[in-house]
């Protein structure tokens, strides 16, 4: 069930509105242009017919000749035109019409200074202005009716009308076809993204679509999909592999304690041996634990602690000692190389615990030389820590995934180190939340350097007890 309105019934209704407000908009507009383009065609005519008419007039010699140059003027623009006196009499011979009301009407309009005039009704515009024709006061009247634009008034409505309703007809079918034409390939991305939620990672979003704005979406829900699925994969190795590291020690301490029950008895020897495993494996078990809620403190944004400003140098120094044991079991050898007095503003544990797991890991994945260079420097503004082992390298393809949780190589290694697989899940998340850059470069065959770079304190001044 959809709650909400359809985005393709929003899109029709939208665009149908639109095209019904263009439509009466247009109408409106039409008619009203052409009412004053009438009306103003019409004066323009009267004006130009005027000043022709009083050339005449001022240029007459006889009244009968005087009528028919006035009357030609008239057709030429589809005008009536009339000359009579004061008192309502006609100037011109063929004209005898009773003038006297309109007369009247002129003269009082005369007294009160308002000639020469248009004067306009509903369905007649008109020109009035006195002249003067063999001595006497006589009124040029020329009109033009208006009735006919009435008519095609009404009939320009109708058609508009009809036009506008074909119109609205069409923009209702085209608007729905537009609105189903771009709701489409929403509708498909949706239900692609209902797949991906139940779990379906093997579909694709990504398509070339009619804009830039739904093809750009689909490249992004791909992505969302890619690392959803990677994240997937990784949360089912995790849960495998945690299971077995938790399966493996608890199997070892219930088959110990049950030797030291039922077999070694009295033994001393053998019983301390065999508790000394026991106690062994708890260790193990006791840092997966911790390692698991330090990485789901890290990744949830908690537990960063306060940052305080200390001595890099004397850090990696005393870091490095605590893998000084290896050389006299094992035969390790760390090599450091550390610049003095180099200081930054960071929690001092988590920093510690950086510390320790990529000289940890470099140990474990180190050569048959058993070598590991642990650096310290200064580059640029910042230091640099780096740890250099000798072990065969990590493969092109696997570079982006050292990081993640419970990332272990392929290559069969000995550990002298005990780990959770987490280690570098930690460092990275570590590092995220300090804002310091970090990384690995890598060559098969030749080895691995992962290194970090860390910020010096605001005033350069580490406080005082805190070195």
């Amino acid at each position: 069930m959809r709650s909400g309105r359809s985005l393709n019934l929003v899109l029709w209704f939208a665009f149908s509105a639109f095209a019904l407000l263009v439509v009466v908009i247009f109408v409106l507009v039409q008619n009203s242009l052409i009412t004053r383009q009438y009306r103003e065609s019409t004066l323009a005519n009267i004006t130009d017919a005027r000043g022709r008419m009083i050339t005449e007039i001022d240029n007459a010699q006889n009244a009968s000749v005087l009528g028919l140059r006035l009357t030609d003027i008239a057709n030429d623009y589809g005008l009536s035109v009339y000359l009579f006196y004061e008192n309502g009499e006609s100037a011109l011979d063929f004209d005898d019409t009773d003038h006297r009301d309109l007369a009247e009407m002129l003269v009082e309009q005369k007294t009160k200074g308002g000639l020469p005039a248009f004067l306009v009704s509903q369905s007649v515009v008109s020109y009035a202005e006195e002249v003067s024709l063999e001595g006497r006061s006589t009124f040029l009247f020329v009109s033009a009716s208006i009735e006919q634009y009435g008519d095609l008034a009404v009939s320009m409505q109708c058609l508009s009308l009809i036009t506008a309703l074909v119109a609205v007809v069409l923009a209702f079918v085209t608007s729905g076809f537009v609105a189903a034409f771009i709701t489409k390939p929403v509708t498909e991305v949706t239900e692609r993204a209902k797949e991906l939620a139940r779990g379906n990672y093997d579909l694709h979003f990504k398509k070339n679509y009619f804009c830039a704005e739904l093809t750009e979406l689909s490249e992004a829900l791909d992505y969302a999909r890619s690392e959803i699925s990677k994240a997937d994969t990784m949360q089912k190795e995790l849960i495998a592999n945690v299971s077995h590291d938790f399966k493996t020690p608890l199997t070892m301490i219930k088959a110990y304690a049950s030797m030291i029950v039922e077999i070694t008895g009295e033994d001393k020897k053998k019983r301390d041996a065999n508790a000394k495993v026991i106690i062994d494996e708890c260790d193990r078990l006791t840092l997966l634990v911790g390692d698991l809620l330090d990485l789901s403190k890290l990744r949830a944004g908690v537990n960063m602690g306060e940052k305080t400003v200390f001595n890099l140098s004397e850090e990696v120094y005393s870091v490095a000692e605590r893998f000084s044991f290896l050389k006299e079991t094992s035969g390790y050898v760390i090599e450091t190389q550390i610049e003095d007095d180099l200081y930054t503003q960071a929690n001092r544990e988590r920093i510690d615990q950086v510390l320790y797991n990529l000289i940890g890991n470099a140990v474990n994945y180190t050569g048959e030389d058993k070598r590991v260079r642990v650096k310290l420097y200064k580059k640029g503004g910042n230091a640099r820590f780096e740890v250099i082992d000798s072990g065969k390298g990590i493969p092109p393809e696997e570079v982006d995934t050292i990081w993640d949780r419970y990332y272990r190589s392929n290559k069969t290694h000995k550990r002298p180190v005990n780990g959770s697989g987490l280690g570098l899940s930690i460092v990275k998340n570590i590092l995220l939340q300090h804002d310091c850059p970090f990384g690995v470069i890598s060559e098969v065959g030749k080895g691995s350097c992962f290194w970090a770079e860390f910020a010096p304190p605001p005033d350069e001044k580490p406080a005082e007890g805190k070195s």
